[in-house]
């Protein structure tokens, strides 16, 4: 009893101190400066006002539901029957501390969400990719991960967190699981001669719903700190803005992890192999790729 309760309290205590590591880290940096939508009505909306501001832009709003692989195949199929270019494919979206539950086709909604979803879609997208690259201009994939990667643990034989849940360890698992899909992605893309980067960006502490699954006291005062220190979307896309469109990431300078607009270290798990090709090895099996 008291284990079970302790292996739930732990990653939660993890989680939050690293958060308020980051949030004053973040601080220290300051905002970072550059001259879409969870929901349908909101990408829209987005879209309008990125052609108010631009005449000549040529945008376009498709849904995407990354808790259905279904939802990833089609939108992937009706991409590439476009026969468009593609050159940045920036994998945003994603879901924290949610209950438990499953997603549609029964994964642990964190690590299908989070990751499998977005390991799927850049899968299908991958030849696309690969096609649009050129020396000097390479296609990126920018993997939206976070800091809570530093405390996840991998457990190859438990993805889907059956044998004991912790939203709190089971949304660290799937940052970690980006991380480490990102690096390998990148190494698999090197290797083959491939004008094609990877890498994986923190956008910091960002005022948004993310938090709205936190225990209620402490999503009151979150909501009141977000307004505070946090920062706002615009900043918090910044990073990730930086990592899909700087010149000075292309070529060897590609991959790794940015947080705070710099290149940072992370931890030696990440750079692990053999955990990297077996995450990579499971996640295909999973998808039913070959």
């Amino acid at each position: 009893m008291l284990s079970a309760f302790w292996c739930h309290l732990l990653p939660a205590i993890k989680l939050y101190l690293l958060g308020l590591k980051v949030l004053l880290l973040q601080l220290l940096n300051g905002p970072l400066r550059l001259p879409g939508g969870r929901d349908e009505q909101e990408g829209l909306a987005a879209v309008r006002r990125i052609c108010e501001h631009y005449k000549e832009a040529k945008v376009e709003f498709k849904k995407l539901d990354l808790a259905s692989l279904q939802s990833v195949r089609q939108f992937a199929q009706s991409f590439r029957e476009r026969d468009l270019p593609l050159n940045i494919l920036v994998n945003n979206a994603g879901v924290m501390l949610v209950p438990e539950g499953r997603t549609e086709d029964g994964f642990e909604q964190h690590f299908g969400v989070n990751y499998l979803g977005h390991f799927l879609l850049t899968w299908l997208l991958l030849d696309t990719l690969k096609d649009s690259g050129k020396s000097g201009h390479v296609s990126r994939v920018v993997n939206v991960s976070s800091s809570a990667h530093r405390i996840g643990q991998i457990r190859l034989n438990d993805l889907n967190s059956c044998q004991s849940y912790s939203s709190h360890a089971a949304y660290c698992q799937s940052k970690l699981a980006q991380v480490l899909f990102s690096f390998h992605l990148h190494q698999e893309m090197q290797s083959g001669g491939f004008q094609v980067s990877s890498c994986a960006v923190d956008p910091g502490m960002v005022d948004t719903a993310l938090y709205c699954h936190l225990w209620t006291p402490l999503h009151l005062a979150q909501s009141v700190i977000a307004r505070l220190l946090f920062r706002t979307p615009e900043e918090g896309a910044t990073t990730v803005l930086s990592a899909a469109l700087s010149p000075a990431l292309e070529g060897d300078c590609g991959g790794g992890y940015w947080a705070n607009g710099c290149r940072e270290m992370t931890t030696p798990l990440t750079f692990d192999p053999q955990l990297q090709v077996s995450l990579w090895e499971i996640s295909l099996q999973l998808l039913n790729l070959h």
